[in-house]
């Protein structure tokens, strides 16, 4: 048997991406815009999220990914703009920022602003958490396919009432799930669509943050998501 012809497998990406460039696409959509195989249409796609140039929303159709945006920018990418704004939250709330994206059944860490001093909660860029724990995966999950929610939830540190209230008032709250004596809170960034692109979150001890965080602290998260959310679009 032949090896696939690049070129050909390039064409299909690209019809892949124009059929979801005006309005996202279930997998069904996507074949009958594309009239791809539904195997290789759910191939194609598949890779082409793990490399963010689709995303998921929150109906589980494809739609055009961040990587696209960021590409369209001159190479800035999704974490030097989050970076821009973690500090200030740092400096608002005195906690360790961080800001994460989903991949696969995992959260990556790449933008961080850490305390400069005292107790702190301390994430280091790039490292990959699981989606079952933490505040930030509250939020990654509660605005993904209900599929993959089912399947991750078994072994989740939380429920999906926790998930459901996520996406009723806006962020997540979490204490000692990733780490006992930890407590983080969480809000979506999202793109222009509405889609979720990642997670700005603060994290530090319970003592400081609380088992229920402030209204001031609360509106600094979700301050801070927006304007990342922005700073994206």
């Amino acid at each position: 048997m032949g090896q696939p012809n690049p070129v050909a497998v390039l064409d299909k990406a690209v019809a892949i991406l124009r059929a979801v460039s005006a309005e996202p696409a279930s997998l069904a959509e996507l074949v009958a815009r594309t009239e791809l195989p539904r195997a290789t249409a759910h191939r194609l796609a598949t890779a082409l999220e793990a490399h963010r140039l689709l995303r998921r929303t929150d109906t589980g159709a494809w739609a055009p990914g961040p990587a696209l945006a960021e590409l369209g920018r001159g190479g800035v990418d999704l974490g030097d703009l989050a970076g821009r704004h973690l500090a200030v939250l740092r400096d608002s709330t005195g906690e360790s920022a961080q800001f994460y994206v989903r991949d696969g059944s995992s959260r990556v860490c790449i933008a961080v602003a850490e305390r400069a001093s005292g107790l702190r909660d301390t994430v280091p860029l790039g490292a990959r958490l699981p989606l079952t724990a933490g505040s930030a995966a509250h939020v990654l999950l509660a605005f993904s396919p209900a599929e993959e929610v089912t399947a991750l939830l078994p072994a989740a540190s939380f429920t999906a009432r926790t998930l459901l209230d996520v996406r009723r008032r806006g962020w997540a709250h979490s204490v000692a799930e990733r780490e006992a004596g930890v407590a983080s809170l969480s809000a979506p960034v999202r793109d222009g669509a509405g889609g979720v692109l990642g997670a700005v979150s603060i994290s530090g001890p319970v003592e400081r943050l609380g088992r229920r965080p402030s209204p001031e602290v609360v509106s600094a998260v979700l301050d801070a998501a927006v304007a990342v959310s922005r700073a994206a679009r």
